[in-house]
């Protein structure tokens, strides 16, 4: 933890990791609702690369579940801009073509940055300015039946598409890079979780500005 992310007028970033469907995005919701009006969320889904340059079958063969699939200059330049005090220019992702759309989204800062997505913990210019850091345990299958829910309803994809990618993609990259973040988090939760474990990240990120 840096020395300026311990003092409580600066913002404070908190960071919450986890596979796919391991419920790290309701925790950041959990406690971007407990913290409101003091808080907001950045997710990592945002910065991916935009594909738009390649073939839409060549963005199809892209590996999602690779931290290289991210634009981690641009992720780093919105926490230092966030922590400065200033807003922050954050692209909107087009999942359904890989694409980034022509608008992006402006972020105001807030004393609480919620960062959530598969990686944070894998860089270490991210971990040295994160307050606290949190890993979301949770099953194979419970990930598996989750994503599989979500990539169908909300991003266009097949069931089969979604079970080969997978298991040729996900389970591997999730032992590769995600898992090895819980040995860098603060604290690891297993999912499900509940109102009891909220609250005391909740007490952990004490005294909360008025």
């Amino acid at each position: 933890m840096s020395t300026a992310s311990q003092n409580c007028a600066s913002p404070r970033i908190i960071a919450i990791t986890g596979g796919s469907g391991s419920g790290k995005s309701y925790l950041a919701r959990q406690l971007h609702d407990a913290l409101a009006p003091q808080a907001i969320i950045l997710t990592l889904d945002h910065f991916y690369l935009d594909l738009s340059h390649l073939p839409h079958e060549e963005r199809e063969l892209v590996n999602f579940d690779d931290p290289a699939a991210i634009d981690w200059p641009s992720v780093e330049a919105a926490l230092n801009q966030l922590l400065s005090g200033k807003s922050a220019s954050i692209p909107d992702y087009d999942f359904t073509t890989h694409t980034r759309t022509p608008n992006p989204q402006t972020l105001a800062p807030a004393p609480f940055i919620v960062l959530e997505g598969l990686w944070p913990l894998t860089r270490s210019a991210i971990r040295e300015i994160c307050h606290l850091s949190i890993f979301v345990d949770c099953p194979d299958e419970t990930r598996f039946a989750r994503r599989l829910a979500r990539d169908t309803s909300e991003r266009g994809r097949s069931a089969a598409s979604v079970q080969r990618q997978y298991e040729e993609q996900v389970r591997p990259m999730h032992d590769l890079h995600v898992q090895p973040q819980i040995h860098l988090a603060d604290i690891t939760l297993t999912s499900p979780f509940g109102d009891e474990e909220i609250s005391a990240i909740l007490n952990r990120l004490r005294p909360i500005p008025a």
